[in-house]
């Protein structure tokens, strides 16, 4: 999902002012670290952090990985046509048996980080490739990683289930780092299921969360089971808010200073942006001078959509019947992406479906 890092919005600075140190990742950063095989049983939502410091979900295993990262600055084009294929061949096995999870650009060298995995159920295996400028793809070998880790609490038993899909699979859907700070959402094994958790950065101790409830207008009903998809750090009225979709497609925000372990609290759905839709992932940019929301969704391709006074939204508390609050324009060229995440101040870098396969292509953003 993206290259997570906020520090205040001004878009350009959430996303692109942090420091990053050439090479390895700093001292101050990965002080406690220590080397050896972080052992994941699983990987989905992956984002950087401060000096290159990769954070990995690992939802089987019910942990937050941090791995540092090194390279130097590249230069080439990242894009990639058929990049499954060629994954399957690195790999020595066909794309059918190949799932990309997710995608992050790295902050410093442009290096396009993707979280894998080969085969199905037991026989998954969790791997992270690199796709360098130019175009080389090679694994990132974690037997010998630099890393910390966490453990959340709280999560779904394994043998949970719902319609037919592992509940243990949602208990890390996406990832964010802002200010010293690690934002997971997901699902725990409590009755109001939706949690927002925050993990300080070096990692210590990892609280119960924060469990969210929103009103969803389409099914014109306050939920608290069903989680976050995907969501970005956002400045709303001077405040940084956690900007976030939800299946069906809710856009809603909850203030970053009401996120606290233990408490309950409602996020305020500023949109209804469609039903039978799953958000897909989503970045913030400025152009023009102003900011933008980029989201790729399963069935109703890539939404761009005005953020620009939302605080004076109308928060959406009654039944809709299928789109209400901030509109978007959508991006009819962009169907078929699945993840995104900025490259640049004027590009993104797309996983995109197309005839059968998935490219890897840089997109102006629009």
């Amino acid at each position: 999902m993206r290259s997570r890092i906020a520090l205040r919005l001004t878009v350009g600075a959430m996303l692109c002012a942090p420091v990053l140190s050439p090479g390895l990742a700093s001292a101050d950063a990965t002080a406690d670290f220590t080397q050896g095989d972080p052992e994941l049983e699983s990987i989905g939502s992956i984002a950087f952090g401060p000096d290159g410091v990769l954070f990995v979900g690992d939802s089987r295993a019910g942990q937050i990985v941090a791995l540092a990262t090194d390279g130097e600055p590249g230069s080439g084009a990242l894009d990639l046509e058929g990049i499954d294929q060629k994954i399957a061949g690195l790999l020595g096995t066909t794309p059918e048996d190949v799932r990309i999870h997710d995608l992050a650009v790295h902050p410093e060298t442009h290096t396009a980080y993707l979280s894998v995995s080969r085969g199905q159920g037991d026989d998954e295996t969790p791997l992270l490739l690199r796709v360098h400028p130019g175009g080389a793809i090679d694994e990132l070998s974690l037997t010998e990683a630099r890393f910390s880790k966490v453990i959340l609490p709280g999560l779904p038993d394994p043998a949970a289930q719902h319609r037919g899909r592992s509940l243990r699979e949602l208990a890390i859907t996406d990832i964010a780092y802002l200010a010293g700070k690690v934002y997971v959402a997901g699902l725990s094994n409590e009755e109001f299921a939706s949690k927002l958790r925050v993990v300080p950065f070096p990692f210590g101790g990892v609280d119960s969360g924060t469990s969210v409830e929103i009103y969803h207008g389409s099914h014109g009903a306050w939920e608290t089971r069903s989680p976050i998809r995907t969501f970005v750090p956002y400045e709303v009225a001077s405040d940084m808010h956690i900007l976030a979709a939800y299946t069906c497609t809710p856009l809603v925000t909850f203030p970053v200073d009401a996120i606290s372990t233990g408490a309950k609290i409602q996020g305020t759905t500023v949109a209804e942006l469609g039903n039978r839709n799953r958000p897909l992932d989503m970045v913030v940019y400025q152009k023009n001078g102003r900011d933008f929301l980029l989201m790729a969704n399963s069935s109703r391709g890539v939404m761009k959509i005005d953020p620009n006074g939302i605080e004076k939204a109308e928060a959406i508390d009654a039944p809709v019947d299928d789109k209400a609050g901030l509109g978007y324009e959508r991006i009819a060229h962009l169907d078929g992406v699945h993840q995104l995440d900025r490259l640049d101040d004027e590009h993104a870098l797309v996983l995109m479906e197309q005839n059968g396969s998935i490219d890897l292509k840089t997109i102006p953003l629009p």
